[in-house]
């Protein structure tokens, strides 16, 4: 088995890492990194560790900007050193969560969780996972991985997310873009309902960039949005009453 450690003491990775070592022979190997930027460019690679260990308070910041930036495929336990958090929640949402500092048989009782579940189990725990967020339930902020850096953007400057043939891309306001690592609906996810709405299968536009809605022939609406896009935007005939009434107030009928 391939574990990735994230911490960014070393007392506590190298206390981890015996503790792992001793209890199961059949770890292979195990990683490090001490950093949110360093634990997106590991995750962005290969191959995919089967557990991850995450402490929350790492050196550049919270470990929950990790997953805005990146599509995480492994069970997480988390650590920590607090018990601020909800931690009743990480119960219901993780694999396990650790209050440092841990203990032989807690890793013990974590390891034992992460093999009964099954693989069903484990992606629908990452589905919930992108709601993880400490400063409320949708996300303010997002962290772009540029070359090496994060670029911290707030969604309130994005015009909209576009996907196509498997990439994503995040158009702001002002007219850039980048390139994104996450699938729209992983997006979609994480952001407030009454701001985006997911106008088709490659776009979620933003509320208060929308400019023009043209009433098509067939009843299509074409969004004109703040900034240029690759490609028209086009909302269904079916979703248009839907979104014409989010528009207008922010909530769309079901």
């Amino acid at each position: 088995m391939n574990v990735l450690i994230v911490e960014d003491e070393t007392a506590a990775f190298e206390n981890l890492k015996s503790i792992l070592m001793e209890i199961d022979p059949s770890i292979e190997r195990i990683e490090h990194t001490e950093s949110v930027l360093q634990t997106i460019r590991r995750l962005n690679g290969l191959p995919v560790p089967e557990l991850i260990f995450m402490d929350i308070h790492l050196s550049d910041g919270s470990a929950f900007n990790i997953f805005p930036a990146v599509t995480v495929e492994t069970p997480v336990v988390f650590t920590t050193a607090y018990d601020e958090y909800a931690l009743e929640a990480f119960k219901v949402n993780s694999i396990d969560y650790l209050l440092k500092p841990v203990e032989p048989e807690e890793i013990r009782r974590a390891l034992d969780k992460f093999r009964r579940r099954g693989r069903r189990e484990a992606l629908d725990y990452l589905a919930r996972l992108s709601f993880l967020n400490p400063a409320g339930r949708y996300a303010e902020k997002i962290l772009i991985p540029v070359r090496n850096d994060l670029i911290p953007v707030d969604l309130r400057s994005v015009s909209c997310f576009y996907g196509s043939d498997g990439n994503t891309r995040i158009m702001l306001k002002d007219g850039r873009t980048y390139p994104y690592g996450k699938a729209l609906e992983n997006i979609y996810a994480s952001l407030s309902p009454a701001l985006f709405f997911r106008a088709n299968k490659q776009y979620i536009v933003a509320r208060d960039s929308i400019r023009t809605i043209t009433v098509w022939f067939d009843k299509r609406l074409h969004v004109t949005m703040d900034t240029e896009v690759p490609e028209r935007i086009f909302v269904s005939k079916n979703r248009a009453a839907r979104f014409k009434k989010w528009l207008i107030d922010g909530q769309a009928e079901e």
